[in-house]
C-alpha cells in the first residue's frame, strides 16, 4: 500500500461500519468483508523493521509473518515518528501541519515555555491547540459505538482529549488484565473498539532493542494480541498498527555542553531525535551554517520554511507555523541530539529512540484479522 500512512486507518474503519464520507483507502472492505465491530490495537513502538526481531518470542506475529495468519500491509507514520504527533495523526486521520500536535515537545509560540505533550493537562486548551474534529467524534455523530480503553492516568489529559475525544473511555488500573477488559468493551458493544500498550517502547527506550527485556515485552505484546484474536466474535475485525518504530542511539551529541552549537539558540523543543531550535532574532542563518558545518552527514538541518517546503509535516495551518522551530535538526543514522540542561536526565540515558524519519522509525505496520 504505497503512500498510505496511519491516518488512513480510521477512516477505513469507519466506512466498513457505515459511516457516510468516510474513505476506505486501506482497502478493508475487500479484505475483511462485512463486519459490526472494529478493534483497533494500537503497539506503541512495534516499527515494521522490528517484526522479524520479535518474532522469536511471538508466535502470532511469526505467523503473520509467514503468511499463515491475518494479512500484513506496510504503512508510515507521520512526521516527526514520535507518540503524540501519530496518535493525532491516528485520532484525527490528518498530517501535523493540520491538528498541531508537531512533536513530542515543542515550544508554546510568544512564551519561553516547552509543552511536553505526554504531561499536558489543560493549558493550552485541548479543543484550541488540537482544532480538528477526531474519528471518534465523527463516529459518534454518526450513531457509532466509539469505546477507548485507556490507563487511568490518561483520562483527561490533553493529549488524550485531543487524539480520541469523541469516545466513551473505560479506565484501566496497573493490576487490570487488560485483555480481559478489552474483550469484555468488544463484546459489550458493536462498534468501534480502540485500545494501547506501550510495554515495547517503554523496553526500548529502556534497554534498547534487542535486549532481553524488549523481547520479554514483544512475548507480552503477542500474549495480548493472541487472547484478542481468541475473543473476536465472528462479525468484527481486528487491526492492530503501531505509532512509530525505533533504533538504538550509539553516538550522542550534547548541544549544552558545546557553546558551538548553543550559540544564537533560545528554546530548545523536540526529542534527541528530532530538534526545534527557536533562536534569537536574526541568528537563525548563523544557527544553521554551524550545525551543518558540525554535524554534516549527522543530521539534516533545515529551516523552519524549508521544511515546510519539503512537505515533513504536510500542509501547515498559518496558526501551527510557530510551534516548528526556526531550524529543524532531522537526526541520521543512531545519533541522537541531547539537551542535557533543560530536559530530565533520564532523557540522555535512553538507549532506544525515535523520532526521526529513516525507515526503521518511519515504516510501521497494519495487520489485519478477521474474527
Amino acid at each position: 500500500m504505497p503512500g498510505l500512512s496511519i491516518c488512513d486507518v480510521l477512516p477505513a474503519a469507519a466506512t466498513l461500519l457505515g459511516v457516510p464520507q468516510a474513505t476506505d483507502a486501506l482497502g478493508l472492505a475487500d479484505n475483511v468483508g462485512e463486519v459490526r465491530r472494529i478493534v483497533v490495537v494500537l503497539i506503541d513502538g512495534m516499527g515494521l523493521h522490528l517484526l522479524p526481531e520479535l518474532a522469536s518470542d511471538a508466535p502470532l506475529l511469526a505467523s503473520v509473518l509467514g503468511g499463515a495468519t491475518g494479512r500484513l500491509d506496510e504503512l508510515v507514520c507521520t512526521f516527526p515518528s514520535t507518540t503524540p504527533t501519530s496518535l493525532a495523526s491516528l485520532g484525527t486521520g490528518a498530517a501535523p501541519g493540520q491538528h498541531g500536535l508537531l512533536g513530542f515537545t515543542v515550544n508554546i509560540p510568544d512564551t519561553d515555555r516547552v509543552l511536553t505533550h505526554i504531561f499536558w493537562r489543560d493549558d493550552p486548551p485541548p479543543a484550541q491547540w488540537q482544532p480538528i474534529p477526531t474519528w471518534f467524534e465523527r463516529l459518534r455523530r454518526a450513531g457509532v459505538d466509539t469505546r477507548a480503553v485507556l490507563p487511568t492516568p490518561f483520562i483527561g489529559s490533553g493529549l488524550t482529549e485531543s487524539a480520541y475525544r469523541g469516545a466513551q473511555f473505560c479506565a484501566t488500573g496497573r493490576d487490570d488484565d487488560y485483555a480481559a477488559v478489552v474483550a469484555e468493551q468488544i463484546s459489550a458493544a458493536t462498534g468501534l473498539v480502540y485500545a494501547y500498550t506501550s510495554a515495547l517502547d517503554t523496553a526500548a527506550h529502556l534497554f534498547g532493542v534487542g535486549s532481553a527485556e524488549w523481547h520479554a515485552a514483544g512475548a507480552y505484546v503477542d500474549a495480548l494480541l493472541t487472547r484478542l484474536l481468541d475473543a473476536l466474535p465472528a462479525d468484527a475485525a481486528l487491526l492492530v498498527t503501531a505509532d512509530h518504530g525505533g533504533v538504538n542511539v550509539n553516538e550522542r551529541i550534547d548541544l549544552d555542553t558545546d557553546p558551538l552549537l548553543s550559540a544564537g539558540v533560545r528554546v530548545v523543543a523536540g526529542e534527541p531525535r528530532v530538534r526545534y531550535l527557536h533562536t534569537e532574532p536574526g541568528a537563525a542563518p548563523d544557527v544553521i551554517a554551524t550545525w551543518t558545518e558540525l554535524l554534516g552527514d549527522r543530521a539534516e538541518i533545515y529551516s523552519r520554511e524549508n521544511a515546510v517546503t519539503a512537505g515533513l509535516f504536510g500542509p501547515v495551518r498559518p496558526e501551527h507555523l510557530a510551534r516548528i522551530g526556526d531550524v529543524v535538526v532531522v537526526c541520521n543514522r543512531d545519533t541522537a541530539v541531547l539537551a542535557s540542561r533543560r530536559e530530565p536526565p533520564e532523557v540522555t540515558q535512553l538507549v532506544g529512540m525515535h523520532g526521526g524519519a529513516t525507515p526503521a522509525e518511519m515504516a510501521i505496520p497494519l495487520i489485519t484479522f478477521r474474527g
